[in-house]
């Protein structure tokens, strides 16, 4: 089975933080797999900027590496390497200053579509949407990228919000979550509303609860100083676990359209309950054979910070009021491992007499391994009389639709080339954002008036006794975190 690549239109992305690290890693080599892919029209160009002094010579040379290194080994049947290098130009910039700011201009083509992506810290964007205005750059058919965070809290979301309202309209404005971007998280829109077999029985009535799990092996490394002022709540829950969250929850939107689809998550997000303290589990991994402990990464022995959190969430509306959520996330665990987990509820009669512990689970990979695995009871084979057991139905993507059919295109390359077609149905709203997090600064406010300690848990381990005991005193356990 070979996935149908649709080329888009002509265009100018200037990547702003052109030579940093995510441009490198992600960005760059994903636009080359793109190329590779026959999608990238010949006529598109690319636009790093950045304050490094190099001429355009040296930008390819350094994106070459980069490819060579975070390629993935993609080969490229279409066309060469120096083909896709062709296409890259670079721009000396002062974010802040005038420098670059007329050679940028100059290079900019009116008769394509104008993609620029924001790869740069938040304090930034409000400057570079002011001098791309400045100097002409932007029309109603221009559109900007940014990363997040997107903003700390409530107050600063607004405020950048209002920066960027300034110089872009909303239908302008992408807000990137490359979670979004994976094939399995959009599959699960398929999953929900193109099968009859699962939406009659997505609700309260059917659905005993659902667990969400963002699990990484690796620590905050060299990014302890930028995590420990954020923490698990800030950098995971916020946003990557709450979009899953309203694309598990949400109503079916009147069409596949992006405003329906983020009106739909809007009002998943305002019908979340205040979370309790004692539903919330707050942790931080200590050293071990994998490495140094948390506060040693991130150089504050005193540090308060989460890199772990679990927590129960209610959501009061028609379809979910009584079916909790759980939702966790941590560094250093035993196993990377993304999962969404709905268990559906036991049978109200099982005829079978004592062998009815026996439950429906829908288990949908994210990483590694994407793929939907439904658990049903069948009769175990063999004499003995009627004994219960539960298999899986599994449908790893690259086993049933075959490495091309999986399409193992990496989320930033997909997210990129919808900004391209002017498609924001897989990128956040401002409302939206702002409303996750009047939902989360009340838990972060509530752990500092109370001088809240993070549980310590073992590096390697499936994190801190207490997340356990939480669901334990529910009569519930957590799915083992495993690849």
């Amino acid at each position: 089975m070979v996935s149908r690549v649709i080329p888009v239109d002509p265009f100018d992305l200037v990547i702003f933080g052109g030579t940093g690290d995510l441009a490198r890693r992600k960005i760059l080599p994903g636009l080359f797999r793109r190329f590779c892919a026959g999608q990238m029209p010949k006529d598109a160009r690319i636009i790093g900027a950045a304050r490094a002094d190099m001429d355009a010579a040296g930008y390819r040379a350094l994106i070459a590496e980069a490819i060579a290194e975070f390629g993935g080994g993609r080969t490229c049947e279409d066309g060469t390497l120096d083909g896709f290098l062709e296409r890259l130009h670079y721009v000396p910039i002062d974010a802040r200053g005038e420098k670059g700011w007329a050679d940028l201009a100059g290079l900019m083509r009116d008769d394509v579509v104008r993609a620029y992506y924001f790869s740069v810290g938040p304090s930034l964007f409000g400057d570079l949407a002011q001098r791309l205005n400045a100097h002409g750059m932007t029309d109603e058919a221009s559109r900007i990228v940014v990363e997040k965070p997107f903003g700390r809290d409530l107050a600063s979301a607004k405020a950048l919000n209002k920066d960027l309202a300034t110089y872009f309209d909303e239908s302008q404005i992408y807000r990137i979550d490359h979670y979004l971007g994976k094939e399995t998280v959009q599959n699960l829109m398929a999953v929900r509303f193109g099968n009859m077999l699962f939406e009659p029985l997505w609700n309260s009535q059917y659905v005993d609860h659902i667990q969400i799990t963002v699990a990484e092996t690796v620590g905050v490394g060299g990014r302890g100083e930028y995590y420990d002022k954020s923490g698990a709540m800030r950098d995971m829950v916020q946003n990557h676990l709450m979009q899953l969250l309203c694309l598990i929850a949400m109503e079916p939107p009147s069409k596949f359209d992006p405003d329906a689809v983020r009106d739909e998550k809007l009002k998943v997000i305002r019908a979340l309950d205040a979370v309790e303290p004692h539903h919330i589990v707050r942790g931080q991994y200590e050293a071990g054979d994998e490495g140094p402990g948390y506060r040693e990464e991130a150089g504050d022995p005193r540090s308060r910070t989460e890199s772990y959190i679990a927590m129960k969430v209610g959501i009061s509306n028609w379809r979910w009021a009584g079916t909790p959520f759980y939702l966790r996330t941590g560094k250093r665990l035993k196993a990377r491992s993304s999962e969404i987990t709905v268990v559906f509820k036991e049978l109200n009669h099982s005829i079978f007499g004592e062998q009815q512990d026996h439950r429906n689970v829908l288990s949908i990979r994210l990483q590694p391994n994407e793929g939907i695995t439904l658990g049903v009871t069948i009769k175990e084979p063999g004499p003995g009389g009627m004994r219960l057991v539960d298999v899986p139905l599994d449908m790893t993507f690259a086993d049933a639709l075959g490495e091309d059919g999986a399409d193992q295109t990496d989320a930033y390359e997909r997210l990129i080339m919808d900004v391209i077609r002017g498609n924001q149905t897989l990128f956040m709203r401002g409302d939206e954002v702002e409303a996750a997090w009047a939902w989360t600064d009340p838990i972060i406010d509530g752990w500092d008036a109370r001088g809240d300690v993070p549980k310590t848990y073992d590096s390697g381990s499936e994190g801190p006794v207490d997340a356990v005991q939480m669901l334990a005193r529910d009569t519930r356990v957590w799915r083992k975190v495993a690849p």
